[in-house]
Parts: C-alpha cells; structure tokens; sequence
C-alpha cells in the first residue's frame, strides 16, 4: 500500500515517516506540509516526493497518515477520504463533535477505512494485558467494579518538542485525555457519561461512568515538574487489582501495527476495526463533554 504523510514535525520525522517506511507490505511514497520545502526534505530521506499540491499528492497515494494538529487533520482527513483514500488518523480526530461527525460521514461516503492511532492500543504487552482483562469480565464491567488513571506530563516544559500551541491552548484534555479515555473504555466499556473538574495550570480531573456499571478516575497533566513525570492505569473489582504493563511504548513499533492493521483491512475490504474513525469519534464526544463543563465553569 502506497502510503503519504500528512506534516513535516517532530513526530511526522521521528514516528511516522520511519514507521511507514519499514512496514512490510507498505511504502511511504509521499509527504505533504504546509511547508513545500520541509516535505521535500523528508521525502527526500525515504525515497519518496514532496509535494506541494494537495490533489496531486491524494492522487498519488492509496492511505493517507497524518501526523498534525488535530484541527488541522480533520479539514484534510475529509478531503482524503472524499478521495478514497484509507486513513490513518492521529489522536484526536477533532477538537469537536461536529467535526468528528463529518469526518465519520466522509469516511462512511467514501467507503474506505480507518484507523486511528491510540499508541498504547497497539503495543503487544497492552494488548495482551487487556485481553487478559476481557477474559477476566472485563469490557463489560461485569467483572470489574471501576479503574483509575493517572498521566502526569512534562511537554509544556521549555524545550519540550512536544511544546506546541495547540497544546498548549487545549492542554492535556485533548491531547493526554484520548490515551486514558480509550484505554479506560476497552477495559471497562462504553463511557456513558463524563463528570470533569479542573485543577492548576492545565490539570483536569475526570470522572466517568461505564455502560456495564463500573466507574473510573482520570487525571492527566502536560505541566507537570519532570521529577513527577509518569503514567500508571488499573482496574479493580472482585478479583483484585490489575495493573496496566508500566514498560515504555515504542511509538514507531506500535505505529507499524497500526499501519499493518489498516493496509490488512482495507485489502481485505474490511472496514470496521476496534480503533477506527467511528471510535475516534466517540472519544471525542466524552472529551468534548468533559471541555464544555469546564467552560462552564470557569466563565
């Protein structure tokens, strides 16, 4: 599958582009930026072409991966998908309801599928982990009775490469908020509603309940002093306490699942899968909730 790159950034060059380029089955073959000269500069490093032109890079690609802010991705993803072009989406797929919705509808036109790329939900420990949880009753909630969460991050710190404006406009809501809501939901189901409480500088608070009748805690953080930098997420119930693996993710390794799984499911004519756009977008109406309470609250 011919695969073009959506950005020119940090993680576009650290995560994309080499995850792309060594995936059996897949190529990177081309790069679009805002930035016409930086997409010609990290083709160039692959072998693939920089474009300039928006429709001339869709028409020469069969997936799209995107490796930009979220307001940004959703505009583009729609036209992509309008194209027919698969979708390999980042976290989140928008900044609202609205623009999720017409993404989903885009990608329910166009007929082609997606994936969106929760980092965690494609390392094989996680997986195996949370597959041990499903066994044990989990999803459901019948098995287990709530689960906390706790990711405290640095990358507003100065220097931090991870030190953007829409992070730092948006906060770990939007961009910390999709891991834990995502990996609270395939361990405890469906999020049915959202409770959200805001701390100090962007610190936010969740608490959720789930469609089997577990409930679960969230904290996160993008301001937090490197010293207490950290994530750690568990379940409870009846048979004790289960603890999610603590080892680092290597983001290039869980993107070549994620893009093997799309290039599968898309050859396959198999459009649906536990992470795609549809998912993406649920994510976003718990997050967009939790936004508009703090809204609220603080005008």
């Amino acid at each position: 599958m011919r695969f073009g790159l959506v950005g020119t950034g940090f993680w576009a060059r650290t995560t994309h582009a080499p995850a792309l380029a060594s995936t059996a089955g897949s190529t990177l073959a081309a790069v679009w930026g805002r930035d016409a000269s930086a997409a010609e500069s990290l083709a160039a490093g692959y072998g693939a072409v920089g474009y300039a032109d928006l429709g001339a890079f869709l028409d020469a690609v069969d997936a799209v991966a995107f490796a930009v802010p979220p307001h940004v991705q959703a505009p583009l993803a729609i036209r992509a998908a309008e194209a027919g072009k698969h979708l390999l989406l980042e976290k989140p797929i928008a900044l609202s309801a609205d623009e999720a919705d017409k993404l989903v509808a885009a990608v329910e036109s166009g007929g082609v599928a997606s994936v969106v790329f929760f980092t965690a939900r494609f390392n094989t420990e996680i997986r195996a982990w949370l597959t041990d949880e499903h066994a044990r009753g989990g999803w459901s909630g019948g098995g287990w009775s709530g689960g906390v969460a706790v990711w405290l991050g640095s990358a507003l710190q100065p220097g931090n490469p991870f030190n953007t404006p829409w992070r730092r406009e948006k906060g770990a809501l939007w961009d910390l908020g999709p891991h834990v809501v995502s990996l609270l939901w395939a361990c405890l189901g469906p999020v049915t509603s959202v409770s959200a409480v805001a701390g100090a500088s962007d610190v936010t608070h969740l608490v959720m309940r789930h469609s089997g009748g577990a409930s679960s805690t969230a904290t996160v953080t993008l301001s937090a002093p490197p010293a207490a930098t950290g994530n750690n997420l568990f379940v409870w119930g009846e048979a004790g306490r289960s603890v999610m693996p603590a080892t680092p993710v290597d983001p290039v390794a869980a993107l070549r699942v994620a893009v093997s799984e799309l290039a599968a499911g898309a050859a396959g004519g198999h459009l649906a899968h536990p992470c795609d756009v549809r998912f993406g977008r649920e994510v976003v109406r718990v997050l967009a909730a939790a936004g508009a309470q703090l809204a609220g609250r603080s005008a």
